[in-house]
């Protein structure tokens, strides 16, 4: 396959001569519905996989008595509904508590313990050297099972069909609780940071690996069965808990996050644009299970563009089964962060990589960005720079890994690009543009 940056299918670029200086226009914006109201915007047209089978509107069409301003987690449970699918717009105003009761008084981890657990107890009885390497079961394991049940609770907020999640401002903030996108259509969540979905209660597994980990529960954002989805112009983080802070238990670190976002169990139609991504260790998953075959093929269609990727250690994304179209994002690591890999090809994974810019240091490899987990699999991956210069990706990954397989067509060519940036003009363009706080997305000021 050629990997040249000027080709037909990109010939948007208007040619590799000019370069990027003609490129760096701010970023094509969301239809608005009559009135210019950000808040009814719409995906454009051709925008991603989300934009195809009727597009995606989110609450556009809602009526004035579902137009909602929300500052709390009681607001803003109340506005959600329980997920009902009637049309709404939800507005998002300051710092959102997930962890949180009805009243707005915030929750530690100790008031959602139950039945003796504490984590002291959970260490001494599960110790591997008197447990041995065997899943913890009985009293303290069934502890910690209710206390986990009860941040459930609070922490899940379910999104109803035909519903647009807006920041109002640069600082609208969901702290602590985990947006479930389950089983509706028609969903866009934007110009919100989304940070610190910890689990006070994460369960030590010592089969897990060779050595055990701990496993947490909640994404930040969790797309599940559900089609017509954009997420856009958003933050993504630990933030204030990093889990390169927390302790290590058992010889294990004791990680308090699972994903940023998961699209998952037959998901499909999803568009994920000027997104920032950031501060955590298991990022994306596309798909979750290799034996998820009946949901997920034929499905967990997805684009990502022009997205920041900064200090995240791997799964950006790993893909399962579903057409991935990742272009003109940029992947940033600092020599302070770990770093596993960006791109993980699972069981019939199906990624376009194409135009996107690495800014690595330079302990990181350019064969350490593709991680393949299956056998027999493919990617397409074409035109990406790394600190500036062109490397085929796939070509080193292959070189460094001479038993990798790792084929070189994905099976499929992307068409729903409205504009594609010559990758040497992303690191600017997405670092301006990326993330909440945007001044081109809702009422407010803008990011300086």
């Amino acid at each position: 396959m050629q990997r040249k940056v000027c080709q037909a299918r990109v010939a948007v670029l208007a040619g590799c001569a000019s370069l990027a200086l003609a490129t760096l226009a701010v970023p094509a914006q969301a239809t608005p519905r009559p009135g210019g109201d950000a808040a009814r915007a719409v995906l454009p047209k051709g925008d991603g996989w989300a934009s195809i089978e009727g597009g995606t509107t989110g609450g556009a069409a809602a009526d004035a008595d579902h137009v909602f301003t929300v500052t709390n987690r009681a607001e803003l449970a109340a506005a959600l509904n329980g997920g009902d699918d009637t049309p709404k717009i939800i507005k998002v105003k300051g710092t959102i508590h997930g962890n949180a009761d009805d009243q707005g008084t915030p929750l530690t981890c100790e008031d959602y313990r139950r039945d003796g657990y504490t984590l002291e107890k959970y260490l001494d009885a599960y110790d591997p050297a008197t447990w041995g390497k065997v899943e913890p079961s009985g009293p303290l394991e069934d502890a910690r099972a209710a206390s986990a049940a009860e941040q459930s609770k609070r922490v899940k907020l379910q999104v109803g069909s035909n519903t647009t999640l807006i920041g109002v401002g640069d600082d609208a903030t969901i702290l602590g609780a985990s947006l479930q996108i389950r089983g509706v259509e028609n969903v866009i969540v934007r110009n919100i940071t989304f940070e610190d979905t910890y689990d006070c209660f994460p369960q030590w597994d010592p089969t897990d690996g060779e050595n055990g980990a701990w496993n947490s529960e909640y994404d930040n954002v969790v797309v599940y069965g559900s089609r017509h989805v954009w997420l856009d112009h958003n933050t993504f983080t630990d933030g204030r808990r990093p889990d390169s802070a927390q302790p290590r238990y058992f010889g294990q670190l004791f990680q308090q996050h699972d994903g940023l976002l998961d699209i998952v169990r037959g998901a499909d139609l999803v568009t994920v644009s000027w997104n920032v991504f950031t501060e955590h260790d298991k990022t994306i998953l596309i798909g979750n299970s290799d034996g998820a075959t009946a949901d997920d093929r034929g499905k967990l269609r997805t684009t990502f563009h022009h997205n920041l990727f900064e200090d995240v250690n791997e799964r950006a994304p790993r893909v399962r089964f579903g057409k991935v179209d990742f272009y003109n994002n940029h992947v940033k690591q600092n020599a302070d962060a770990a770093y596993g890999y960006t791109w993980g090809i699972g069981k019939e994974a199906a990624l376009v990589a194409e135009y996107n810019a690495f800014t690595l240091h330079k302990g990181i490899a350019p064969a350490d960005t593709i991680r393949q987990w299956t056998p027999g699999t493919s990617m397409t991956e074409n035109g990406n720079r790394v600190n500036g210069r062109y490397v085929d990706l796939l070509a080193a990954h292959n070189a460094a890994n001479p038993d990798s397989d790792l084929g070189d067509d994905a099976g499929w060519t992307p068409t729903l690009r409205p504009r594609v940036h010559h990758p040497l003009a992303v690191p600017h363009l997405v670092d301006r543009h990326a993330g909440a706080g945007e001044s081109s997305v809702g009422d407010g000021k803008g990011r300086k």
